[in-house]
């Protein structure tokens, strides 16, 4: 039997963090996000397909508030391990940020294996850096952006919410706060399970991307979501990285969502009195 990641078996390390395996409907639930998420942008009308950046995907839908003044700003980065799904799958956690008064910015970005998660971990950073830097015209804070995002996307907010801005010009306090979502953060399981065909890690790009081993800056504020219905080595890694930014100095609120998979907690975005939606925006002082 050959052993891999925390000496599991290889079968059920794959059972464990492959998502489409351990939720059978996955795709009568991902059916439904592109449902809502079509009536969420025929509600809003977002500007679509901003561009951030040179590449094929490099772009973003803005759903704007019915405010005056720059609005604080969330930028959603969604999932499908790097590899597909699309923002536009993901417009329905607009609607009850959008009411309460955020700009909501949902990113796309270039999809393994065309590139490296690398490559796709840079790209969060570019689009991040364009709209700080581009905040006004956009009617975003730059004082107040935060990121958050699902499953893949939950790992590339957490790895925004890590990164010195400094090195971009930018201030290191940029990203305010970061609400991860049924994410994954030690990323070392995917060089042993099937969907690594398509996103090529190897070990020193597991080490360097894993937010795990990257907490947030001590000071800020993070939002940890896991579905009660997840795998236990999902749940497991939520819980760890929650532990391991409170050892780092940041304000940590752990929700674990009843009744919720890793591919349904999603829909409770799309809820103004879900906990989780509440839980975000006092993130964003808008509670």
């Amino acid at each position: 039997m050959v052993t891999t990641y925390r000496g599991q078996p290889a079968e059920e390390l794959e059972r464990q963090y492959n998502p489409r395996i351990a939720v059978p409907n996955f795709a009568e639930i991902l059916a439904r996000h592109q449902s809502s998420s079509a009536a969420a942008r025929a509600l809003l009308e977002p500007k679509l397909d901003v561009r951030y950046g040179p590449g094929p995907k490099a772009t973003l839908d803005l759903f704007k508030p019915t405010r005056a003044d720059l609005a604080p700003t969330l930028l959603f980065f969604h999932g499908g391990y790097w590899r597909n799904l699309d923002k536009s799958d993901y417009s329905l956690v607009a609607p009850p940020l959008v009411a309460a008064g955020a700009l909501v910015i949902l990113v796309n970005y270039d999809l393994c294996p065309t590139v490296s998660l690398d490559h796709v971990v840079e790209q969060t950073y570019e689009s991040i850096a364009w709209t700080a830097r581009h905040a006004v015209s956009l009617g975003a804070d730059a004082d107040r952006i935060y990121v958050a995002g699902n499953s893949a996307g939950a790992h590339l907010a957490a790895m925004a919410a890590a990164r010195d801005w400094r090195c971009d010009g930018l201030p290191v306090d940029l990203i305010k706060g970061c609400v991860a979502i049924t994410g994954i953060y030690d990323i070392a399981p995917v060089l042993d399970i099937s969907v690594n065909a398509d996103i090529r890690l190897d070990g020193g790009g597991a080490w360097r991307n894993s937010p795990m081993f990257r907490p947030p800056r001590p000071g800020s504020h993070l939002v940890v979501a896991v579905g009660a219905e997840e795998t236990s080595e999902w749940q497991r890694q939520a819980v760890d990285y929650a532990a391991v930014a409170r050892a780092n100095g940041v304000e940590v609120f752990f929700d674990q969502v009843a009744g919720a998979n890793h591919f349904s907690i999603t829909e409770n975005l799309n809820d103004r009195n879900d906990r989780l939606v509440r839980a975000t925006l006092a993130l964003m002082a808008l509670a």
